[in-house]
């Protein structure tokens, strides 16, 4: 069903002389403007602001709001991205005025229970993670894992030690080079094997007194654990070099293994894919990073520390890479993610990486005979299937069948990426999609690749904006309104 909603933009919609509020002439003498504002300053003509009523206002951005596809609204079945349903009791939580109402210049003194749930927070994330030292400073994934890869340079520095090289797999996230060359790294890619696992040879081959890091994220981007993980890292400490393990997919291991345990020196998690918060839009986001206690030194400060029965922010720290985040960081997400954590207790986390990995083996058993999945029968939190067969023989692509589940109801999988697998499709359901959920997409999916290329090809018909220019969108963004020329 095509959507009936105008799209106009508010400027359009303005009509000269509309106003929401109606103020009544000032009865106080005030000063000429030209004796307060140098004329220079002064714009020569009011700015081209739309003009409405306030009821127009309300219906126009409600409207445009029921366009959105949310987390609340569809099943988002994003591989990578990992969008679960967050509990809406965090949330209220959260709200609560003695967290809400805070300000970061209180002193210590005022905010111990804050403090306190700060404390505990960097304690129980070092036990999931089983790396003793934490830091909640960074305010995203991405973050994390600048601040821990300025961690890994840092003890290098300090130690005296000449390392310059990163070693990455080549399905790895996009973030984790970035994040490398940002912090003075050189990168250098490890291949995967056809299975989707790293090369050891290869790997072996790259490894010299040079490398600094490796950056692994287990499971990989595939949705399968590095079954080789600890004879990885113990390659990488045999030359000197650091592990980190990227925590986008800790959602599939919680309370089953533990990174620190099979030989990570690093790692960041993603409270929003792992835990509870809000996820997209350019945040509010966090990324907390745990690190082995050689590591601890130079974490960013403050750090929050228990003195007796008290806590505090501790800033003396000469080793530390100093702020990442201004003040301590987006507290209200630590807390939506310290409120999941207790919610669920040690049995609980475990039981939602099962259902994890449950849900995604069973939705993958549902679509791998019309949607193949080149590394296998079984996966972890996410599978990657490929379309590359459906548009040899029909020509219909992953980016069609993604655009045709809008008009079906569902969120677009990811696509495209990792980029090691040709056309494909990276699907994550999560542990908080119902069977009937997975079921209803399954069902979809497979009456998509039935349907003719035409009907694909024009795919969505239902959204007001059907196929744009993603990579132009992208390269150059139209971020300000101009008027039509008439």
């Amino acid at each position: 069903m095509r959507n009936t909603r105008s799209t106009e933009l508010i400027f359009e919609l303005s009509k000269p002389g509309c106003s929401g509020a109606h103020l009544p002439p000032c009865d106080v003498p005030l000063r000429p403007v030209a004796e307060l504002i140098p004329a220079e300053a002064l714009a020569s003509k009011p700015l081209p602001l739309p003009e409405l009523g306030e009821p127009d206002i309300v219906r126009h951005f409600v409207n445009l709001s029921t366009l959105n596809m949310s987390v609340d609204t569809h099943f988002y079945p994003l591989g990578s991205c990992t969008m679960k349903y967050n509990p809406k009791r965090n949330e209220r939580i959260a709200a609560m005025p003695g967290f809400a109402n805070l300000h970061p210049y209180q002193s210590d003194d005022t905010i111990q229970g804050m403090l306190e749930l700060l404390y505990r927070s960097q304690q129980m994330l070092a036990e999931i993670s089983g790396l003793p030292a934490v830091s909640l400073q960074p305010a995203a994934g991405a973050q994390g894992e600048f601040a821990a890869l300025l961690v890994a340079a840092a003890y290098f520095r300090d130690k005296g030690i000449k390392k310059s090289v990163v070693l990455i797999p080549d399905g790895a996230h996009g973030t984790n080079p970035a994040s490398a060359v940002m912090s003075g790294f050189t990168t250098v890619p490890v291949k995967s094997t056809a299975n989707g696992l790293i090369d050891l040879d290869d790997l072996k081959a790259r490894l010299n007194d040079g490398v600094a890091v490796l950056m692994i994220t287990n499971p990989n981007t595939l949705g399968i654990f590095e079954t080789h993980i600890a004879e990885i890292a113990e390659m990488v400490h045999e030359v000197g070099g650091l592990v980190y393990l990227d925590g986008a997919n800790m959602n599939a291991i919680l309370g089953i293994t533990r990174p620190g345990d099979f030989g990570a020196d690093l790692m960041h998690f993603n409270p929003h894919k792992t835990f509870s918060g809000p996820h997209g839009g350019g945040g509010p986001g966090a990324g907390p990073i745990g690190v082995t206690e050689k590591l601890a030194p130079y974490l960013p400060s403050p750090i929050v520390v228990k003195d007796g029965g008290r806590y505090r922010l501790d800033y003396n720290r000469p080793k530390s890479i100093g702020r990442v985040r201004s003040f301590f960081g987006n507290t209200g997400v630590l807390v939506r993610m310290y409120s999941y954590i207790r919610t669920h207790g040690p049995d609980g986390l475990r039981r939602i990486s099962e259902n994890a990995v449950l849900n995604a083996n069973y939705l993958l058993s549902r679509v791998k005979h019309f949607l193949p999945v080149p590394q296998g029968d079984r996966c972890m939190h996410e599978f990657v299937a490929s379309a590359t067969r459906i548009k040899a023989d029909r020509d219909i692509s992953a980016m069609d069948i993604a655009k045709r589940l809008l008009d079906y109801g569902f969120h677009a999988p990811t696509v495209y990426f990792p980029l090691i697998v040709k056309e494909a499709i990276m699907v994550e359901p999560t542990e908080t999609e119902s069977k009937a959920t997975l079921d209803a997409f399954a069902e979809t999916l497979e009456r998509i690749v039935t349907e003719t290329p035409e009907q694909l090809h024009d795919a969505p018909s239902s959204a007001p904006v059907s196929r744009p220019d993603e990579v132009r969108a992208a390269r150059q963004p139209m971020l300000t309104w101009k008027p039509t020329a008439t």
